[in-house]
């Protein structure tokens, strides 16, 4: 299991039915280095059907569930914001009414590898809302 862009091990993850819509495959997976989500298959996973996914092991910023799964799938679409921005702005809105503070997220995160400039994702997303 690897990231297809920069070869780093990766965490695969089932996509609930409501956010596959934002998702590359109803199972993707978030690289531990540069945040990219991409499908499980493009990355070579195993099939994780059904189990929880240990988002810890990309940062212990990720929360357990859902909740987990849709922060994964933001981070995944913030390399590209002009591109992505309905998508974002869905995940941010799915993660709140999940409880999730997205903004303190965002600032517990270790992203140093990261695809994107956080602190300016931070500031745009800080815009947007």
């Amino acid at each position: 299991m690897a990231c297809p862009r920069c070869s780093a091990p990766v965490v695969a993850f089932d996509v609930p039915p409501e956010l596959r819509e934002h998702a590359p495959a109803e199972e993707a997976a978030i690289c531990t280095r540069c945040l990219r989500v991409a499908s499980a298959v493009d990355a070579e996973a195993e099939s994780v059907a059904g189990e929880p996914p240990d988002l810890a092991a990309v940062d212990p910023a990720f929360p357990d569930g859902d909740a987990g799964v849709t922060l994964a799938l933001l981070c995944g679409h913030l390399e590209s914001f002009a591109l992505s921005r309905a998508s974002i702005e869905a995940l941010v809105e799915h993660a709140e009414r999940a409880g999730v503070d997205v903004l303190a997220f965002l600032d517990r995160l270790d992203a140093t590898n990261a695809a994107f400039d956080l602190e300016r994702r931070r500031a745009a997303l800080l815009d947007l809302l």
